[in-house]
């Protein structure tokens, strides 16, 4: 495999750090069986690009999965889970046109602060377009409206292991009292018990940056470190 190495920038989660990328730069026709390889070695894809940080100086970005047969929702969890209960989700395999409206309230009224504002059509296709892997949808209503959206990705391994991997969420502001944050990880584990899978990668979890600090309450889960997988000590 060939990868490529960007050069340092502004680190997303830590102000006072610089990061660095290094990314798959093959062209093959095959890159979803690549991915699905990459992923267990602690990648991640956003769009086309598969990625993992590779900070010459840092090591606190780390690959997280929750074991999906092995999860047990927290108190906290069982709570929110029974607050929601009015909403219900379903899988989609193709977009909608109301996902748009709804990120561009969820990005302009919530992340005013960051670099995805303002919303913009072009960025909002950059999350769901993958000419590889198109992601899939779970969708959550409140009656017949449309108030949350995670985008997710299917994973086939070897060994037969298949996984979710969660790619980003966005729902109504409104919502923003009902958690629905944790919620939409919640129906991601949800779905992917119903189908049998065996874990949901999270992405890469900072313990220094606290807004990244809720992907630790999902227990159990594992973190990537000395190339491999391991449960966290807290577990």
């Amino acid at each position: 495999m060939k990868f490529g190495l960007t050069q340092s920038f502004n680190c997303s989660y830590l102000p006072e750090k610089e990061e660095q990328l290094l990314v798959y730069t093959e062209r093959e026709q095959d890159l979803a069986t690549r991915y699905s390889q990459l992923i267990r070695a602690g990648f991640r894809r956003s769009g086309n690009l598969i990625y993992r940080p590779h900070c010459p100086s840092c090591d606190a970005c780390q690959s997280i999965r929750i074991p999906i047969k092995d999860f047990s929702p927290s108190r906290s969890q069982r709570r929110l889970l029974n607050k929601n209960k009015h909403l219900n989700t379903q899988l989609s395999y193709t977009t909608n046109d109301k996902y748009y409206p709804l990120y561009e309230r969820y990005i302009n009224t919530r992340h005013q602060d960051g670099s995805m504002y303002p919303a913009s059509v072009e960025q909002y296709k950059g999350l769901i377009e993958c000419a590889w892997k198109p992601p899939i949808f779970i969708e959550a209503y409140l009656d017949n409206e449309l108030v949350a959206v995670a985008i997710t990705d299917h994973i086939e391994q070897e060994g037969g292991e298949r996984a979710f991997s969660a790619l980003y969420t966005f729902f109504a502001p409104e919502l923003a009292h009902a958690s629905m944050g944790t919620w939409m990880i919640l129906q991601q584990i949800t779905h992917g018990q119903a189908k049998n899978y065996d874990f949901l990668y999270l992405g890469y979890q900072v313990d220094a940056c606290q807004k990244m600090n809720y992907k630790t309450k999902f227990l159990p889960h594992e973190r990537f470190l000395q190339n491999k997988w391991q449960k966290n000590p807290s577990n």
